[in-house]
């Protein structure tokens, strides 16, 4: 069920504390009356808006609510517009991938990480290939071995069910970078 921007904030008529903490613009600030305050808000002809429900007494301001339900929606969106969103690529291998496969992926996994990708290498065992175990772990940890220049292990390989796995996050700063910085 999604809540009406209506029922995020009591308004006006629908405060019903004897008093409230009064704030905002144009209004001397200090405990008034519910009804006092009410009538300060009409005599504006805006809203009074209970924003801190939980203090005692409770905070209210006089504003236009529609005004402030808009603002609250656009630091909202800023908020997440402003969080880093991480992307996770995966890259997998058989238990016995020949040399021309692994640097093709590797390739790839760079590409990933310069991009500010983490990326999850992964060895798939099929079957009996499970009896392969030291071959996929060598493989990772060769593939980690090959990228500390790009990348940093999150976790070490472990087995997950029929997968061996590890993480790699990409490093501040890639050696593609440093070359630019040394005017190279």
């Amino acid at each position: 069920m999604r809540r009406n921007s209506k029922d995020q904030h009591r308004i006006n008529e629908r405060i019903r504390v004897p008093e409230v903490r009064l704030v905002g613009d144009n209004v001397q600030e200090g405990i008034y009356p519910t009804r006092e305050a009410r009538r300060i808000a009409d005599e504006q002809e805006l809203d009074l808006v209970e924003i801190a429900p939980t203090a005692k007494p409770p905070v209210c301001r006089i504003i236009d609510y529609q005004k402030f339900v808009y603002q609250q929606k656009k630091k909202l969106k800023e908020q997440k517009a402003k969080a880093v969103k991480v992307t996770v690529k995966e890259i997998r291998f058989g238990p016995q991938t020949d040399d021309h496969d692994y640097n093709f992926k590797l390739k790839h996994a760079i590409n990933f990480l310069n991009e500010g990708s983490k990326v999850k290498a992964f060895v798939f065992f099929r079957g009996r290939s499970i009896l392969f175990k030291e071959q996929g772990e060598v493989l990772l940890l060769r593939f980690a071995n090959d990228l500390e220049e790009y990348a940093k292990v999150e976790h070490m390989p472990i087995m997950e069910g029929k997968r061996m796995s590890i993480m790699l996050s990409p490093k501040k700063t890639t050696p593609h970078n440093k070359k630019e910085d040394k005017g190279e």
